[in-house]
């Protein structure tokens, strides 16, 4: 059953140049098909935008309800790999095994999920084979001695996708220059051999595939010839998307994919980021700066069809912002503990404790209410086209209410577990929806207390260390012992464990990412 029906999710169509409705051919499924890395070199941050976008989707369209085949291919033969294979003295296949496993060593230090099913193109040179043969005797394509082209000019609505003229057209990315073209927008469907490359067997003799035909080939086997969205990043727009919409339809006579979605560029200094023009940081690089969950914050901060200009300044923005998130994350933890102990106390009779002000039962209620509030808008946000940005500054107002109460609960001293019920009940929303966007799904988080000290594995008993130096701390402070104090306090901060004084005597720390 579909949750949040009464919600209409609209997606922006690049096909149709509009947003619309999202309706999928069968009720309560999806398949989607993202066209996936080339694995011939380290990703780069622009990969891990269209990575984590389409994580993202995933996990709304999966919170909505649906069940989603998502599919997203391997690129594994293809010039730049042979050439780094020849560089190297080693098979293509090793350098395409080599990357594949460093993907995924990437993808799992951002914490992005595996597709439902990940093909790779050389494992489905037969149904390349069958489709071109297809095409051929559609007579959509032709053979020029062991090559064979894709005829663009049969094919009626060739360009509706990137919205260019069929006339003002010139070859695009990966399309080589052959004379023997009937025209310079044809492209090709199989390549004959050359010395030292890998290749088939086919009708056309000894060859590979070109690049469109696989995603085609492979989109069609696991997801039908019509399915629901086809992703990429808007590179991919033309001439790569273009022609799998030729092929594909001209093959079938149906429509290919019903949504067209594509993330924005990751620039740097307003020019895409990307290994040809050498201006790229590859994930391993900024992983080594920065936490994950600060890059996927980063990332999230601008709405996905938006660039996103790389800097430095923005990262440590992120970063801050997430540790605000973290900071009232251990400070309701700080008052749940500091509840318990008050409830086990000898000497306290939780019956007779005196009730919190008016201000106080005010703020705890509207709580409520902005915590319920909170996961509409959040759902409202995600259902215009999935706008992250807008997502996480709804998230940001939460906090801001949580903080506030936090702050009242202190300074009335009520730190009774009933007064904290609506606290913990906030965060727990905040959290909940947090994981749909690939934030705060560790077990305390990145950055919480909770990692103080990596390659420890009790982490509760670093947890009561701490604590007890805090004692410490306070019975330094009731001794009037202020170097005692302030040197346990400064060889905290140097742990990046930070000490926060609060009405009452009561202290609580929290760890600065």
């Amino acid at each position: 059953m579909i949750k949040n029906s009464f919600l209409a999710l609209r997606v922006y169509n690049t096909l149709t140049k509009q947003k619309e409705e999202f309706i999928p051919l069968e009720p309560g499924k999806v398949g989607m098909y993202v066209c996936g890395m080339t694995v011939y070199d380290l990703c780069h941050l622009g990969h891990a935008r269209l990575m984590l976008t389409f994580d993202v989707i995933v996990n709304y369209l999966e919170y909505k309800g649906f069940k989603v085949r998502f599919v997203r291919n391997f690129t594994d033969v293809d010039d730049k790999i042979i050439q780094r294979a020849q560089e190297e003295g080693v098979s293509p296949e090793e350098i395409a095994g080599r990357y594949i496993q460093e993907f995924y060593r990437d993808m799992n230090a951002l914490g992005i999920k595996r597709a439902s099913v990940e093909p790779r193109a050389t494992e489905h040179i037969p149904e390349m084979i069958a489709l071109i043969q297809g095409l051929m005797g559609k007579g959509l394509a032709y053979r020029v001695n062991g090559d064979v082209y894709f005829e663009v000019e049969k094919f009626k609505n060739y360009g509706k996708l990137s919205g260019r003229k069929l006339e003002e057209m010139l070859a695009g990315a990966r399309v080589e220059v052959d004379e023997r073209k009937r025209s310079p927008l044809d492209f090709v469907l199989w390549k004959s051999a050359k010395p030292g490359e890998p290749f088939w067997e086919s009708p056309w003799g000894k060859g590979r595939p070109g690049w469109h035909i696989e995603c085609s080939a492979m989109s069609m086997k696991y997801l039908g010839e019509t399915f629901d969205i086809h992703g990429g990043g808007q590179d991919l727009i033309f001439p790569h998307h273009e022609n799998e919409i030729a092929q594909s339809t001209g093959y079938t006579g149906k429509l290919f994919a019903r949504y067209w979605l594509h993330n924005g560029f990751v620039t740097i200094h307003r020019e895409k980021m990307s290994k040809s023009l050498g201006n790229f940081f590859t994930i391993r690089e900024i992983l080594k700066k920065y936490k994950p969950e600060a890059v996927k914050f980063f990332l999230l901060s601008t709405h996905y069809r938006s660039p996103i200009d790389f800097s430095e300044d923005r990262l440590e923005e992120a970063t801050r912002a997430l540790e605000r998130f973290y900071n009232t994350f251990n400070d309701v933890e700080a008052l749940q503990t500091l509840a318990k102990k008050r409830r086990l106390a000898p000497e306290f009779d939780w019956k007779s404790a005196p009730g919190g002000s008016e201000v106080l039962e005010a703020e705890l209620k509207n709580l409520n209410i902005h915590a319920s509030n909170l996961k509409k808008d959040f759902e409202a946000a995600m259902d215009d086209d999935f706008n992250t940005a807008d997502a996480l500054g709804y998230l940001f107002e939460m906090v801001k209410q949580v903080n506030t109460v936090i702050a009242r609960v202190r300074a009335e001293e009520r730190y009774e577990e009933s007064a904290l019920v609506p606290l913990v009940e906030a965060i727990s929303v905040i959290k909940s929806l947090g994981q749909i966007l690939g934030l705060f799904s560790q077990e305390g988080g990145e950055g919480s207390r909770q990692d103080v000290i990596t390659g420890v594995e009790d982490k509760e008993l670093i947890n009561k260390l701490i604590e007890i130096l805090i004692e410490v701390r306070k019975q330094a402070r009731r001794d009037k012992n202020w170097k005692l104090a302030d040197q346990i306090r400064d060889q905290l901060a140097r742990l990046n464990i930070i000490l926060k004084d609060h009405p009452g005597g009561e202290t609580s720390w929290e760890k600065k990412i």
